[in-house]
């Protein structure tokens, strides 16, 4: 007999638990439309933020590229002075590629 009370008692607990299930579950079905919209959105836009780390290292990759060239065209130009022809070739081919790169580095971003 001291079971058929607790029959009882785990089923109104069971109900109370389900009950909240199942309102969690309505909860995160209603919400789930705007959830989804509001995550679309935010990956089809780009943050301020993320738009200056992105042309932040944009910027230092230019400079990275701008310096190699740097370090080899002095070096081609040192080979030059010595006699070298091909390195003063490679050199003006260097300087060319120096002068292509320095204008966009200091250009701005268009701001929309």
């Amino acid at each position: 007999m001291p079971r058929l009370p607790l029959v009882p008692a785990f089923a109104v607990a069971f109900g109370l638990l389900l009950s909240g299930c199942v309102a969690r579950t309505a909860l995160n079905v209603a919400t789930a439309p705007v959830r989804i919209v509001g995550k679309g959105v935010d990956l089809a836009t780009t943050s301020q933020s993320e738009a200056d780390e992105k042309r932040g290292r944009e910027l230092r990759k230019q400079d990275e590229r701008l310096a190699r060239l740097q370090r080899d065209y002095d070096k081609q130009m040192r080979r030059c002075q010595q006699g070298d022809r091909n390195a003063c070739e490679d050199a003006r081919e260097s300087y060319a590629a120096m002068q292509q790169i320095r204008p966009s580095a200091s250009i701005e971003p268009d701001r929309r």
